[in-house]
């Protein structure tokens, strides 16, 4: 009623495109047409008095993208119960037809996990059984290259000083006996040999993925948990991933299922991340041997200063922190710039990554050299 909005408002003033575009995601629940059982033609970004999401796929998901943008969480969840009980969401997201209608993505999978407390139990399982499929396809695609990048890294970094034939790393080796180079035989003499070290059976390496689940977030936290398992199947890598809000969530325990890490994330509300480095913190005890991965677009709602001074105190503690503000195929998303700068000049520079390059960013952050940050 307060926006108004076609020719019954009688007030003569036009909707900006901000309070029109609230104004269509408004009427495609609550308008004429936004009372049936979700077969009206409206989308929630098509034209006024043509209320309803259509029974599509691409409709919905389209629609749960516009209400994030306009209202806050807990807005979002009132009116996603209200598009499931008035235009019938419930059973259109339990018809195979709706699922085959579009292609089965991590968008799709965040839309579905934006629908996790709203959805009827009958639904859950319909649900669990599409975002398996996408994580089974994203491990397929991404699961043997990050394993197998990140044991050469691990396998690298662990030199030994006596090594085998085929274990030795002639580069190092080279380099270390450049000194002892004999310029009338034009050869090097290998005083001091450096090897690539097996991989040991105890842990070497400790990691922390902390990851922002705001509704910004979706696909991020899809490729994180799809990450978080394959690296916790790593016997020479203890890892440990926390989701946060306003509060923070360890799911360590769920990591050798991932579609369970993700049902138990709930994407939307407000960020604290000083919280979450609060707990990720008190879960170090090897400094030097950790590697912590801040997952988040930066807009903090806790205290700024807090969050700098916890970054500051882990790095001089010797762990290595990357800032990551997306983990997925977009590039970078609009992110808080200035605590992008802050966290740069105190050495941990933050950059959007995509799940084909975090292999390489991790095996450089387990070597302890330069990240490889796209230009």
């Amino acid at each position: 009623m307060v926006l108004g909005g076609g020719e019954a408002d009688g007030t003569g003033c036009a909707l900006g495109s901000t309070d029109s575009g609230m104004d269509r995601t408004l009427e495609a629940v609550y308008g004429a047409g936004g009372t049936g059982t979700g077969t009206g033609t409206g989308t929630g970004t098509g034209a006024r008095g043509s209320g309803g999401l259509g029974a599509s796929a691409p409709h919905v998901s389209r629609w749960l993208g516009d209400i994030r943008t306009y209202f806050p969480s807990s807005v979002v969840q009132v009116m996603q119960r209200d598009a499931i009980d008035r235009l019938g969401l419930a059973s259109l997201l339990l018809e195979p037809e709706m699922l085959e209608a579009v292609e089965p993505d991590v968008h799709l999978v965040g839309t579905l996990l934006s629908l996790n407390k709203a959805m009827p139990e009958t639904s859950r399982e319909t649900a669990r059984a599409v975002v398996r499929k996408v994580v089974a396809e994203l491990e397929k695609r991404l699961a043997a290259r990050t394993r197998s990048t990140l044991t050469g890294a691990l396998d690298r970094s662990a030199k030994v000083s006596r090594p085998r034939h085929h274990d030795i790393d002639w580069n190092r080796t080279i380099r270390a006996n450049l000194k002892n180079y004999l310029p009338e035989h034009g050869t090097i003499v290998p005083e001091r040999l450096i090897g690539y070290g097996r991989a040991a059976r105890s842990v070497k390496k400790d990691v922390i993925l902390c990851v922002d689940q705001s509704g910004s977030m979706a696909s991020s936290v899809v490729y994180a948990s799809v990450f978080g398992a394959v690296l916790a199947s790593m016997r020479t890598l203890d890892t440990r991933l926390v989701v946060f809000d306003t509060n923070v969530v360890d799911l360590t325990e769920d990591l050798d299922d991932p579609v369970d890490v993700l049902f138990g994330t709930q994407l939307g509300g407000g960020t604290d991340i000083n919280r979450a480095l609060a707990y990720c913190q008190s879960r170090i005890s090897r400094p030097a041997e950790t590697v912590v991965v801040l997952i988040s677009d930066l807009y903090e709602g806790g205290i700024r200063e807090e969050m700098l001074k916890r970054v500051a105190a882990m790095k001089a503690a010797g762990v290595r922190f990357v800032t990551l503000l997306a983990l997925s195929d977009e590039g970078a998303p609009s992110y808080d710039r200035e605590h992008a700068a802050a966290l740069a000049a105190l050495g941990a520079p933050a950059f959007a990554c995509t799940p084909d390059l975090f292999p390489e960013v991790m095996a450089a952050a387990l070597e302890k050299r330069p990240l490889p940050i796209p230009a």
